[in-house]
């Protein structure tokens, strides 16, 4: 006899996948953290095996749940197209897109297949620090967002999980400077304060050697070996080395989550682009999981 999967249990398998807590996935699907739990729970029911591995602080997929997770998200992609194929009429309009400085590249897979898919579309992107573009949202003057937090304490949709990391020119004795010569991106970024609290515990004294909103001016500094910076550890560019706190004795940095932001009333077009960049930034999950184990 066949049987019918639940699409809103694996929504909400795939939500507590993707930020690793049942507490974040609960306020990202509007739910109580009981709630969250109970339907996992029943699709575990029903698959017959446990999807989570439940650790003291974090939950991690089981061999089962990382099998499923790749079917999942293929499930709902094609429940997500075959709806707005059969309801949906072709989009038109303008479209202001937020993204931080340091994920425009990781962005333009989606932007690029969005463009294709919805030429009547007219896109704008604004740059600008997180904590700016989550007020951008609020207040309506962006129509979808990327935003960085500290995993922690996400809001909107947790699209992925990344480790911060110490990065540094190759070969470049900077770290071992003091005080300790620091390149940020721009003085808001959503990793700044989080940089100076955690050098502030270890009782490192630093200094700024450059801030620009230009995330390749940055990466030129910190190539001339001039300083030394962090980033998300898939959006360290080429030529640059990763300084582990092990090595160094630099301080250990807590995971950023890179999050969807869509304002109150959501426009078709949002939704849309919102889907593309799901799609887009889990295609390689695989490889960033491995990846984010190394770095560990």
């Amino acid at each position: 006899m066949n049987r019918n999967l639940d699409l809103d249990l694996i929504r909400t398998f795939v939500a507590v996948a993707d930020s690793g807590s049942m507490t974040v996935a609960s306020k990202l699907l509007h739910m109580t953290q009981g709630a969250v739990s109970q339907q996992v729970k029943r699709l575990e029911d029903v698959l017959d095996c446990l999807l989570f591995v439940r650790k003291t602080r974090k939950l991690e997929l089981s061999r089962e749940g990382e099998t499923f997770l790749v079917k999942a998200r293929e499930l709902l992609r094609l429940n997500d197209e075959i709806w707005a194929d059969m309801t949906s009429q072709p989009l038109r309009g303008a479209l202001r897109v937020g993204v931080p400085f340091d994920l425009v590249t990781r962005l333009a897979p989606a932007m690029k297949a969005f463009a294709e898919a919805h030429p009547y579309v007219d896109i704008s992107l604004v740059c600008a620090a997180s904590p700016e573009l989550s007020g951008a949202v609020n207040t309506g003057r962006v129509d979808v967002s990327l935003v960085e937090y500290v995993a922690s304490e996400a809001e909107g949709e947790v699209v992925r999980i990344e480790p911060l990391v110490w990065v540094s020119g190759r070969g470049s004795d900077a770290w071992e400077k003091r005080p300790l010569p620091l390149s940020m991106v721009d003085e808001r970024c959503a990793f700044r304060s989080v940089v100076l609290g955690a050098l502030a515990d270890k009782g490192i004294a630093w200094r700024t050697v450059f801030e620009s909103g230009n995330i390749e001016a940055t990466a030129a500094t910190v190539r001339a070996g001039l300083a030394i910076t962090t980033w998300l550890v898939s959006t360290v560019p080429a030529g640059l080395e990763i300084l582990t706190p092990q090595a160094t004795g630099l301080p250990a940095l807590p995971p950023f989550a890179i999050c969807l932001r869509l304002p109150t009333t959501v426009q078709p077009a949002a939704q849309e682009f919102a889907r593309h960049v799901r799609e887009s930034m889990s295609n390689d999950a695989g490889t960033r999981r491995a990846q984010f184990a190394n770095i560990a």
